[in-house]
This record gives C-alpha cells, sequence and structure tokens, in this order.
C-alpha cells in the first residue's frame, strides 16, 4: 500500500512539474501579448521599478498543472477535495484581484470587505467539509504536548483565522522573484512526510505532491530575473492550499512552525505598523521584511537563498515536533492495552 502511494505521489508531482514547464512558456507569450502586465506599487523599492509590466497571473499555471494530474490520480476523498476545493476559491478570489488591478492600471485590486466576505465564506465551506465529511474534530492539538483544546462551536473561527493568515502571509512574501514559490514548496515538502506518516486519507499526500510539482517548475520561470509572477492568483492559492492541509491534518497550531517564514512576513508588517502608528518610529526601513534586507544591500538572490534556509530549517522542525507528538498518540493506545492485558491475566 505504502509503494502504491509513494508511486502515485511521485507520478502525480513530477507529472505537474513537467506541466508547468510545457505550458509556461506558451502562457507567457500570451500574457505579453494581451499586455497583462504587472503594475509596481510607486512607495515599493526602486529597484523594483523596472519589473513593471512583467508578466502576472502566472498562479493560472500552477493551479492547471496542479489540478490534471491531481484529479486524474486521486480517489476524490472528501479532506482531499476539501483542500483541492479550498485553493481553486482562492485562486479564483486572486484570480479576480489580479484583473481588477491590470483593467484600473493599479496596484490595489479588490476591496478589503470584498476579500474578507470571500474569504469567510471559503472558510466556512472548509470547515463545513471537515467537519462533516472529512470526520476532523473539533479539538485543536497541541503538538508535540499531549494535551487538545475542544473548540466546539467556535472550531469554525480557527478555521477562518488559518485561512485568512496563511493567505496573507503567502500574499505578503510574493515580493521577490521565486521567494514564495520556493518557500511554499518547502512548506508543501513537509506536508508530503506528514501526510505519509500519518494514518488516514492518502490522496491529502497527492495534494502536497502536486502542488508541490508544480512550484518547483513554476520556478524555472519565476526564479532570478523573473519572466513571470504567480500574482494574487497564486499567492491565494497555495496559502489557501496550505491551510486546507493544515485543517485537514489537525496541524493548525504546528502550521505557525512549518510556514514560520511566513510568519515572520507577517509580524514584520504588523510590527511596522504597530510601531509607526502609536509611536511615529519605524523598526525596519520597510515591511515586510524582505524589503529591508533589499534596503540593506542585499541582492534578490541573497534574499531568497537565506529565507529558503529558514523555511527549510521551519519546515524541518516542524516535522520532526509532528512526529514526536505522532508517536506519543501512537503508544498510549498500545499502553493502554498492555496494562487491561496485565490486569486481566492477575
Amino acid at each position: 500500500m505504502a509503494t502504491s502511494v509513494s508511486g502515485r505521489v511521485l507520478i502525480s508531482s513530477s507529472g505537474a512539474l513537467l506541466l508547468c514547464l510545457f505550458l509556461a512558456p506558451r502562457f507567457i507569450q500570451f500574457l505579453r501579448d494581451k499586455a497583462l502586465g504587472q503594475n509596481i506599487r510607486e512607495e515599493g523599492p526602486e529597484g523594483h521599478k523596472h519589473k513593471q509590466g512583467t508578466p502576472t497571473m502566472g498562479g493560472i499555471i500552477i493551479m492547471v498543472a496542479f489540478a490534471i494530474p491531481f484529479l486524474i490520480l486521486s480517489t476524490r476523498s472528501w479532506p482531499s477535495m476539501g483542500v483541492f476545493l479550498t485553493t481553486v476559491a482562492c485562486a479564483v478570489m486572486g484570480f479576480a484581484d489580479d484583473y481588477t488591478k491590470i483593467v484600473k492600471r493599479r496596484s490595489l485590486g479588490l476591496r478589503a470587505r470584498t476579500k474578507l466576505i470571500v474569504t469567510i465564506a471559503i472558510s466556512v465551506g472548509l470547515w463545513w467539509i471537515a467537519t462533516h465529511e472529512g470526520h476532523v474534530s473539533s479539538s485543536v492539538l497541541m503538538r508535540p504536548f499531549d494535551f487538545h483544546i475542544d473548540l466546539g462551536p467556535f472550531f469554525v473561527v480557527l478555521v477562518y483565522l488559518v485561512v485568512a493568515g496563511t493567505t496573507s502571509g503567502v500574499n505578503l512574501a510574493d515580493g521577490l522573484d521565486g521567494l514564495a514559490a520556493g518557500c511554499v514548496a518547502i512548506a508543501l515538502l513537509a506536508y508530503i512526510g506528514i501526510t505519509f506518516v500519518s494514518p488516514g486519507d492518502h490522496d491529502l499526500e497527492l495534494v502536497a505532491g502536486c502542488l508541490g510539482g508544480a512550484c518547483i517548475g513554476f520556478l524555472w520561470f519565476n526564479s532570478f530575473p523573473a519572466s513571470v509572477f504567480m500574482g494574487d492568483t497564486g499567492s491565494l492559492a497555495l496559502g489557501g492550499a496550505l491551510a486546507g492541509l493544515a485543517v485537514m491534518t489537525q496541524t493548525e497550531l504546528l502550521l505557525i512552525v512549518i510556514g514560520g517564514i511566513f510568519v515572520i512576513e507577517a509580524l514584520s508588517v504588523l510590527v511596522q505598523v504597530f510601531s509607526f502608528r502609536f509611536f511615529r518610529k519605524r523598526v525596519f526601513k520597510m515591511a515586510p521584511i524582505h524589503h529591508h534586507f533589499e534596503l540593506e544591500a542585499w541582492s534578490e538572490t541573497k534574499i531568497m537563498l537565506r529565507f529558503w534556509i529558514v523555511a527549510a530549517a521551519c519546515g524541518a522542525i516542524g516535522f520532526t515536533l509532528y512526529q514526536v507528538s505522532n508517536r506519543d498518540l501512537t503508544k498510549q493506545p498500545q499502553a493502554e492495552t498492555t496494562r487491561v492485558a496485565a490486569i486481566a491475566s492477575r
């Protein structure tokens, strides 16, 4: 069984990677022909001005390369479809945001209220599938500690926070060539390991594997200097996928570690806003924090590679914590069985 699952994951992830490599050149040329390019913020780093007009909405390539092998090779179980539908819904929201930016020729897309309403709807849908069809409990596991908290009806609030926080974190990280795609691919590698060692639905491995393969294929064209940007279509979709995987594997809190680089990016913005609003002082030269390092004269490739290193460390730590807690949870029933057998033999 493990061999067949591993084979499916390998085939699907390789297929997603090759599809991305095959589709991207044609799609990039299509975007250039239609003049669907990125609008750079006026207040952004000066070095980003030359990126004005670079084809965007490359997240569409990621989604197509991810969806085809997944739908062909998966059994379409409810947990995996919950993650799949969450990813697609976030991609649609991101596409609407990107299209609005291009049509209005400005760096701001959908209204904040519209994004909030759509994110809430996506979160409620993910919560319903997870609890009603995916057999996910409303308890939050405090890994690697041996206790949990039952949120009951408030579990949907946690799901919303996970979806909103992860999509925002990945979106903020998508500010340098190859940064978001590489960091997400690393986090997905951790989830491939988590879903592989976990009992239950192995279609979740296909989700993580297909998305990981698509991200790596996309990096071929998104690495510095980028030929295409993923846009909000890609960043929101990938953030939604990580959130869905976290909910379905009950690693909502562990995602803070696995996606640590996105937490750092989001916290840098919060710290900057808080400090400027209340003290009229900036902690960083510019937020998110990768822009701070740009203004410190770090090259884009140096920032990208060092952030990848941090992401890899976070993913490894997160997977290790999951393994430790999973082993402890496995030992508990065995210990109880041994205790009962000992009592019965007296």
